[in-house]
This record gives structure tokens, sequence and C-alpha cells, in this order.
């Protein structure tokens, strides 16, 4: 799971277009039509990216051929994108911006909260909807899901606190409150877990407390694993590996995600004992 490290309210950075003049506050007046029209031409780059990493994979991205898709010279297209670098940064960033929306909108449609999923016992539907909605989400746009997970294009690193990786921590947030909102800083403290090392320990204990920081090292170690299980899954369905499954793989992960949370909360004291391992 990219590590957590923002506050869920956190929304990633503009594309790289410059910012308004330092002078006039966005809070204090419109966009200027220059600004505004620089806004559209940033959208329909995105758009054309995106369409054309669908048609060719994300290692086929082209700025020549996307400016030519917009009628425009690769060299007018510089002026809203420095580099290939800087339209795939932004191309990332959207992309886990869109995942993040599904995933959200997936939780949403269960109903209730976060904390539900422990307090009422059966009430576990968020988080497998969720879950849900990321698979549902990485299956519907498996070009662009490879570009946020697949193999790094070459010649390509993330900016440290750049748009894309800001993007990636908010929307990971989301399943961290899904897995633990209903439980309580002592009772993840207590969870069953192998022993962590010394060394371990004083790593996550020394997290920034705006992400997974917050929560005591036995649940972040249990938060990773969920992730490692989760994400497992999907790259496994959409890179083909698990097609000899035919109409059953959304069953396998259905159930998969559900042994998962019963596990999880199995080795939380206190849990009501939300999930019944393999129910459907």
């Amino acid at each position: 799971m990219p590590v957590t490290e923002l506050p869920k309210t956190a929304a990633p950075t503009a594309p790289s277009a410059p910012s308004a003049p330092a002078a006039r506050s966005a809070s204090s007046a419109p966009p200027t039509l220059r600004e505004r029209r620089r806004a559209t031409a940033v959208r329909e780059i995105l758009d054309a990216a995106e369409l054309h990493i669908t048609e060719h994979g994300p290692e086929g991205l082209s700025l020549r051929a996307v400016a030519r898709s917009l009628g425009m010279t690769v060299q007018a297209l510089y002026h809203y994108f420095p580099n290939r670098h800087a339209l795939i940064t932004m191309l990332v960033a959207k992309g886990y911006e869109d995942l993040f929306a599904a995933v959200e909108a997936a939780a949403d449609s269960a109903g209730g909260t976060a904390a539900d999923s422990v307090a009422d016992g059966p009430s576990v539907s968020r988080l497998l909807e969720a879950a849900e909605g990321y698979r549902g989400w990485a299956i519907a746009h498996p070009e662009r899901f490879k570009l946020l997970f697949g193999t790094p294009l070459r010649g390509y690193a993330a900016p440290a606190d750049g748009a894309s990786t800001m993007a990636a921590r908010r929307m990971s947030t989301i399943f961290q409150r899904e897995i633990f909102g209903g439980f309580s800083l002592e009772q993840l403290a207590a969870a069953d877990i192998p022993p962590l090392s010394p060394q371990f320990r004083t790593y996550l204990d020394q997290l920034p407390p705006d992400g997974p920081g917050v929560l005591p090292p036995p649940a972040i170690a249990l938060l990773m694993e969920a992730w490692g299980r989760m994400h497992g899954m999907v790259v496994l369905e959409v890179f083909g590996h698990t097609s000899f499954l035919g109409d059953h793989e959304a069953e396998l992960f259905h159930l998969a995600m559900r042994n998962m949370l019963a596990d999880i909360h199995r080795r939380i004291p206190g849990s009501a004992g939300a999930v019944e391992a393999g129910a459907v």
C-alpha cells in the first residue's frame, strides 16, 4: 500500500501549470480568462494522454502523439507540461484521485460509518465495498492501473512530495479508516501479531502522526498485510493470472476480502467478531 503519511482531507497539488500570481489570492478574485483557458487546455491534454495510454499502454506514452491528437504541435504542448515526466506525474496523480473517488463512492454506497463495522457486528460492508470499488476501477481501467502499479516507466521517478505521491497517500487513507475506524488505540496496540523486532518497532514509532504513524506499530503491520492481500488479488486479476477461474474471479475476491477482515478482527481484542470468515 502506498505510505499513508497524509491526512485524508489533503488533496494533490495542482497540475504543473503555473499558479496564479502571488499578489492575487485565489479566494479574493476569480480566475482570469487566461487561467481558465490554461486549465481547460491542461484538462484536454490529460484526457488525450489517458486515451493514448488506454490504447497503447503506459510505456507507449508519446508527447508528440498526444499533441497531434489535439491538433497542436509538441512545442505548444511544452507550454503546459515542460517535459514527459511532468505529464506522467499529473497522469499518475489523476489516476490516484479517480481511484480514490471510486473507492470512496463504493464504501459510501454501503451506508453507515467505519465504526459500524465493529460496533454492529455483521455491518462490515463498508470495507468490503471499498475493496470491491478498488477492484472494479482496476478492471475497468487496466492500463491506467498499470501506470500506477505496474512496471516503473524507464527513467521516471515520482517527485518525493509531488502531486502523484500526495495523491497516492490520500487514496490509501480510506483503507486505514475502514479497517480500523471502530477500534480504540488501546485495542490496536494489543493486536495479536508475531513480535516485531525492536528496530522495526522503533522505525514505525517514528512515522509522522498524520498518517499511519497515528496507529500503534501492531496496527501498521496489520494494515500493510491487509494491503498486500487485497492489492495482490487485484494485480493477479488485472494481469490475467487468475483468468483460469473464468466468471468466478469476483467470488474468489469477495471470499478473500471477508477472510482477510475476519483474520484482522480476530487479532484485535474486544472485537465483536464482526466478520464470519468464508461467508459470501
